[in-house]
């Protein structure tokens, strides 16, 4: 019997684990019961009552797993390390908040069993905000343009993973894990099935501009080299420009010496200009440079602090665990 493991990443979302493993289980049981599953809810340091409710529900349902971290490792690391921990012969990633659709499984699992390792829910419209939604679309198509891979637009991770492509991300010991351009540039063929993405049930988000900006920048400097590119290029353009202009001042100042004041303000607006320009690549540089460094410090993606209902030989409710890659 094949088995399914489905992988719920959540980071206070105590009104909505209950509900979330309640419907998962009704899905599992009632739309696919020729399959073996496991439900893996990996939490990223709550704050709030979802660990209590997760213990709970763990109690009643041998089938239901938790990973608590130790402390909160970020939006990308938390579900990539919870992927390596799944022991299905798929593994489905949802969140926790129900922006996606928990009847799309069978849909899933069907495009699985046709073949395909790599099934993507793909957002063709959704309900969230629409100037948030503008400038993801931009954001998308931005990445799109500058990346030498092609990436996913409108791809938040929802779907499902073939055991052979999880291992593959298992030998990547990446510690800075961007799975959506991962799976656009190692993944197998993969079937998009396009979905519109709900309100959240209940709660609030936690994305705002900070996680929002390190989701571009990781992946800005993991799949694109046009920041550097522009750098350099720009740096010419400018620099052959003020040689044309400097050129022209001195010409027009040696015909016309004492009717052509040459001025502090052209100089002044020239010399902001470049150093705004030069601060702006600084930094967009020392994103690349961070992004390597923690490359090169090869940290874990994730240290636990415990989990629940894992039989394997790792296993101590009462200790702590250490993240494998």
């Amino acid at each position: 019997m094949s088995r399914i493991s489905i992988l719920v990443p959540c980071f206070n979302e105590e009104e909505n684990v209950l509900p979330m493993s309640r419907a998962l289980t009704e899905v599992m049981r009632e739309q696919l019961p020729q399959y073996d599953y496991e439900i893996v809810f990996i939490d990223n340091h709550s704050e709030d009552r979802t660990r209590v409710i997760l213990e709970s529900i763990c109690h009643e349902d041998k089938r239901i797993k938790a990973i608590f971290n130790c402390r909160n490792f970020g939006q990308f690391n938390s579900p990539y390390y919870g992927i390596l921990q799944c022991t299905g012969d798929c593994v489905i990633v949802i969140c926790a908040d129900f922006q996606d659709p928990v009847e799309m499984i069978p849909q899933f699992v069907t495009e699985w069993e046709n073949g395909y390792k790599i099934v993507c829910g793909i957002k063709t419209a959704s309900r969230e905000n629409k100037l948030m939604r503008f400038f993801r679309s931009c954001y998308y198509k931005l990445i799109r343009k500058m990346s030498s891979t092609e990436q996913i637009e409108h791809f938040t991770g929802f779907g499902l993973y073939d055991r052979s492509f999880v291992e593959v991300l298992r030998g990547l010991h990446d510690p800075t894990p961007f799975l959506r351009g991962i799976v656009a540039e190692l993944g197998f063929e993969r079937k998009e099935i396009p979905y519109e993405q709900a309100k959240r049930r209940a709660g609030k988000t936690h994305n705002n501009f900070y996680t929002l900006y390190d989701a571009a920048m990781l992946s800005f400097t993991s799949y694109t080299k046009i920041g550097l590119r522009m750098a350099s290029f720009l740096g010419m353009i400018i620099a052959c420009i003020s040689a044309m202009i400097g050129v022209v001042y001195l010409i027009l100042k040696l015909v016309h010496w004492h009717s052509f004041p040459m001025g502090s303000a052209p100089a002044l607006i020239g010399m902001f200009f470049l150093g705004a320009v030069q601060l702006f690549f600084i930094g967009f540089l020392g994103e690349y440079i961070l992004n390597i460094n923690t490359r090169v410090m090869n940290r874990p993606l994730v240290i636990e602090e415990k989990r629940i209902n894992f039989n394997t030989e790792k296993e101590n409710e009462n200790g702590n665990h250490t993240s494998v890659q």
